[in-house]
């Protein structure tokens, strides 16, 4: 992945070196470390995919934010999760975030991946394409409010799959 360069944001693929800063962000933008626990799961998983950790720096090379792709399946078919955003408290609503979700999909999208879901804000994630997931017949097992399960067809092609979402094992669903 080549770095991006915004205006305010610098993006580019998470390097090993980068671990203990994406670790601290992401236990500043949560209330609880299950959420960095959940990232470092991930990177244990077969569901980790190189390159799709994407991380969000400032000007001078200060990490601010991150955004994870990993594998998941809508039915039988392949796709990726948007796992967690997350931007350090100060840099929050300044576009770090969405800096990092639009690489990380720039990414996707250069691979010729064709399907990304996520389980977030419904006010958000509409931005970047998102729609409802209900409305394309793609379910998840657990009980959350329709608007927050959305999908996206990186692929204008191939209209979403129908089917439940699988995710990879440590999101527990």
């Amino acid at each position: 992945m080549r770095n991006n360069v915004s205006n305010t944001w610098i993006t580019r693929a998470e390097t090993s070196a980068d671990i203990p800063a994406v670790r601290a962000v992401i236990v500043a933008a949560f209330d609880t470390p299950a959420e960095a626990d959940l990232v470092d799961a991930l990177r244990a998983d077969p569901a980790w995919i190189d390159g799709l950790s994407v991380v969000t720096t400032d000007q001078d090379g200060k990490l601010v934010g991150h955004a994870l792709l990993t594998r998941c399946h809508i039915g039988d078919t392949p796709a990726l999760c948007l796992a967690p955003v997350a931007v350090l408290p100060e840099y929050q609503k300044t576009g770090a975030g969405s800096a990092a979700i639009r690489a990380a999909l720039d990414v996707a999208t250069d691979r010729r991946e064709r399907f990304v879901t996520v389980l977030g804000h419904p006010a958000y994630y509409p931005r970047f394409g998102f729609t409802r997931a209900s409305t394309h017949g793609i379910g998840i097992s657990i009980d959350v409010p329709d608007e927050a399960m959305m999908a996206l067809a990186l692929d204008a092609g191939h209209p979403l799959p129908g089917g439940m979402v699988r995710y990879a094992a440590p999101f527990g669903i």
